[in-house]
Formats: C-alpha cells, structure tokens, sequence
C-alpha cells in the first residue's frame, strides 16, 4: 500500500491513475489501510487531472469517518473541488462532508448549511442520491430544514426519484 501511495506521485499519468484506483477499492474493502494517506488524497483533490480528482475524492470518501479532523480542516479544499469538479467528484465530496458531519457533532453546524445549500441547487435528477448521501448527516437539529428542502423539491422529481427522496424524508422523521 505504501508503493501505491507513493506513485501517486509518479511522473507518467497512467501509473497514478491505477495505484489510486487501487487504493480506492482497498478503501472499499478496509478503509483503515488508506487512511493514513489522507494528505495525498486532499492533494490530488486539487490537480488538474480529472481522474486524479475524482478518484481521490472516492478515496477521501471511504476513509472520511477515519479522518474527521484532517478532513474538517481541508473542508474549503473539497468544497472547491465539488464545485468545479465532475459529477463523480461532486458525489463522493458530498458524501465525504457528510460524513465528518455525521462522524463529530460539532462539525455539523458548520458543514451542515453547505450540503443543504447543495441539496437546494443540484440538478432534479441528483436530488434522490444526494439527499441519501446527505441523511448521514441529518439530526434533531436540523431535521426540519433538510424535510424542507426536500419537500421544496419534490415538485421538479420523476415518480422514481419522488419514491426515493420521500423513503429518505420518512427516515428523517424517525430521527
């Protein structure tokens, strides 16, 4: 694993793209082997290459719980990169603040807004999956804004994603 991680910094761009894509699915499997190696994920975050992007942000994303602090105090770094970044990173960076926010309480106040923020702009057909990403997050406080963006939404959904965002507003009410 220190091999991977050290050749993501390899000169030949192919060779980073498969030790990262590597490390990503080791942090599917045990999340604790990669952990250590946050700091050269939040580096990637801000590369120019896009699968570099998007494939530490998968990365951040499974080791996120592991993380809290490191990835709290880089949190402008993943916001910047969800908002310039493709659909796969926007995805995997909501799922990652989420998940600091789900993981230390007094982190949620100050994440909390901006994964609401996102849940009222993305696009209608990112709704369902970014509001199951976000439900980590949600709790007593800030339940009711949550229902309510969700609820605000509804009107613009298929009948699919309607079924899936109302699954995630009932498990919110049982909170």
């Amino acid at each position: 694993i220190q091999i991977l991680a050290e050749n993501l910094w390899n000169k030949k761009a192919a060779i980073q793209s498969d030790c990262l894509k590597t490390l990503y699915e080791i942090g599917y499997l045990s999340p604790e082997l990669i952990a250590p190696f946050a700091n050269d994920f939040l580096k990637l975050i801000l590369n120019r290459n896009n699968r570099l992007v998007w494939g530490a942000m998968i990365a951040l994303s499974s080791i996120a719980p592991l993380a809290v602090d490191t990835l709290f105090a880089h949190r402008q770094s993943i916001e910047k990169a969800i908002e310039s970044g493709s659909v796969i990173t926007v995805n995997a960076g909501i799922k990652t603040l989420a998940r600091v926010a789900a993981s230390k309480q007094e982190f949620n106040p100050e994440l909390f807004p901006y994964l609401l923020q996102h849940l009222q702009n993305c696009r209608s057909k990112d709704v369902p999956q970014q509001c199951e990403q976000i439900l980590t997050a949600v709790n007593p406080e800030n339940r009711d804004a949550f229902v309510a963006v969700l609820e605000a939404r509804l009107p613009a959904l298929t009948p699919a994603g309607t079924k899936r965002v109302q699954k995630v507003m009932k498990a919110a009410a049982k909170m």
